[in-house]
C-alpha cells in the first residue's frame, strides 16, 4: 500500500507541471502585449516609454522559460503575482473569493448526495413502477436543461414571483439556496441514473438471493445492495467535487455570487492574466489531487483492489 501511494504521488508531479506550463503558455500566446494591456485596463493611454517601464516592472524583459520557472516557483509558495487591475496580490483576491465558492459547492454537494440517494433507493425498490418512470423522465429532462436557464427560471419563480429568496448576492444564509439548487441539478440526474442502475444490477446477484433465503428483512437487503453499489459512485463523486467548484462560474455570475468563478470571469473581461493563470493552475491541481484521493479511498474500501497492488 505504501509503495502504491508513493507511485501515485510521484505520478501526479509531471501532470501538475504540465498543467502549470499550459496555463502559462496559453495566456502568453495572446498577440497583445501584457504590458500594454496592464496599462489600458487602468485607463492609461500607453506610450512606448510607459510600455517599456511596465515590461520591466512585470519582468517581461526576461527570457520566456526564466519567466515560467520564476512564476512556477512563486506559485508553489502561494504567490501568483500582482493583479493588473487592482495592483493587489492575486493570492489575496483568491483567498477572499474562495470561501464563498466552497460554501456554495458544499451546500450543492449535500443536496446532490441526499437527493440522489433518496430517489435512487426509491426507484430501485419500485423498479418499473409509475414512480420509477416519472423520476427517470424528470432526470432525463433536467440533464438536457442548461444551468443558466434553470437559474433564471428559479430567480423568476422564487425571487420575483414568490419573493422567497433574494435575486442575487450573499446577503443572507438563505441566499445560497437557489444557486446551490441550480448547481446541483445536473449532478443529481447523473447520480440518480448511476446509483439506480448499479443497485438494480446488484439486486440480481447471488448474494441477494442468498440473503432472501436466509430470511433477512428487505430493508437489510437494500442496505447491502446500496453498499455494494457505491464504489463507482464514490469514484464519480470524487471527480465531481472539483467539477462543482470549477462549474460555479456560470452560476456565480447569474446570482452575483462573490466567488472565484465570478472573479475569473471578471479577470477574463479585464484581461487580468495573473488571475486567469492562477485560476487554471488551482483548478487543474484540484482535479489531479481529488483523483488521487479517490483512488486511495477505493483501495481502502475494496479489498480486491488492494490485492492487485
Amino acid at each position: 500500500m505504501s509503495l502504491y501511494l508513493l507511485k501515485r504521488v510521484l505520478a501526479i508531479i509531471p501532470i501538475i507541471l504540465g498543467i502549470s506550463f499550459l496555463a502559462f503558455v496559453l495566456i502568453n500566446l495572446r498577440a497583445s502585449d501584457p504590458a500594454e494591456i496592464a496599462l489600458r485596463v487602468n485607463q492609461v493611454t500607453p506610450t512606448d516609454e510607459m510600455i517599456e517601464a511596465m515590461r520591466l516592472s512585470l519582468g517581461l524583459d526576461k527570457p520566456y522559460f526564466v519567466r515560467y520557472f520564476s512564476w512556477l516557483v512563486n506559485s508553489l509558495q502561494g504567490d501568483f503575482g500582482i493583479s493588473y487591475v487592482t495592483h493587489e496580490p492575486v493570492s489575496n483576491q483568491i483567498a477572499m473569493a474562495l470561501p464563498a465558492t466552497l460554501q456554495l459547492a458544499a451546500v450543492a454537494l449535500v443536496i446532490i448526495i441526499s437527493v440522489s440517494i433518496f430517489i435512487s433507493i426509491l426507484c430501485t425498490i419500485y423498479e418499473g413502477s409509475i414512480f420509477d418512470k416519472v423520476m427517470r423522465a424528470i432526470v432525463f429532462i433536467s440533464t438536457a436543461m442548461p444551468s443558466f436557464w434553470i437559474g433564471i427560471l428559479l430567480i423568476w419563480l422564487f425571487s420575483v414571483k414568490l419573493n422567497w429568496f433574494d435575486t442575487s448576492g450573499m446577503e443572507k444564509p438563505s441566499s445560497v439556496v437557489l444557486p446551490a439548487i441550480t448547481l446541483s441539478l445536473g449532478f443529481i440526474s447523473t447520480y440518480v441514473r448511476l446509483i439506480r442502475n448499479n443497485m438494480i444490477k446488484n439486486k440480481n446477484e447471488n448474494f441477494v438471493l442468498y440473503a432472501r433465503v436466509r430470511g433477512l428483512k428487505e430493508r437489510t437487503i437494500i442496505k447491502k445492495v446500496f453498499r455494494n453499489s457505491l464504489q463507482i459512485s464514490l469514484t464519480a463523486l470524487g471527480m465531481s467535487i472539483p467539477k462543482l467548484i470549477a462549474g460555479t462560474v456560470i452560476v456565480e455570475n447569474i446570482f452575483a455570487w462573490p466567488g472565484i468563478g465570478r472573479l475569473c470571469v471578471t479577470a477574463i473581461f479585464n484581461s487580468d492574466f495573473p488571475i486567469i493563470q492562477a485560476y487554471i493552475l488551482i483548478m487543474g491541481v484540484m482535479f489531479v489531487v481529488c483523483n488521487l484521493l479517490v483512488d486511495i479511498l477505493n483501495t481502502v474500501i475494496d479489498p480486491r483492489m488492494r490485492k492487485e497492488l
